[in-house]
Order: C-alpha cells, then sequence, then structure tokens
C-alpha cells in the first residue's frame, strides 16, 4: 500500500547532475510531483543540492540530497 503523500511514478530515464562546470551522468528511477529517485555510478564528490538535467522531458530542476544510500540518492525538488 502507497503511503506517500505524493504518489511515484516509475521511469527508467537518462539525466545527469550539473554543479558548476561538472556534470555527473544519472539515471532517473522513479519521480514524483515533489522528488526523485536516481541511480549514480558512485555518490562521492556530488554536493547536497545541484541541478537534474532531463533531456527527454526537457526538465531542469534544482534538487537536494534527503537521504542516500550506496549508489542512489533520493532527492526532493527546490
Amino acid at each position: 500500500m502507497e503511503r506517500r503523500k505524493n504518489p511515484r511514478r516509475r521511469v527508467l530515464k537518462k539525466g545527469s547532475i550539473q554543479f558548476g562546470a561538472s556534470a555527473i551522468d544519472c539515471l532517473v528511477r522513479n519521480v514524483s510531483s515533489v522528488g526523485a529517485m536516481l541511480d549514480v555510478e558512485s555518490p562521492v564528490g556530488i554536493p547536497v543540492e545541484f541541478v537534474l538535467v532531463v533531456p527527454v522531458d526537457d526538465m531542469r530542476m534544482r534538487c537536494r540530497i534527503i537521504w542516500a544510500k550506496q549508489n542512489r540518492l533520493g532527492v526532493e525538488f527546490q
């Protein structure tokens, strides 16, 4: 049973985490109106706040990491 206030949609889309002059590839696993779950090769060096870019959706969202577990990040949109 889904207990979240904002239901998530499962997706599988290429994205990038952008900060400063750097970008790290990621895979968007699910998304809601308030956040997303991302897979990354390694969370090392990713700042707490960044811009998530998903070209296929023409999406650019400022994000904040709210949890991290191995190679997976939970982010909230700002």
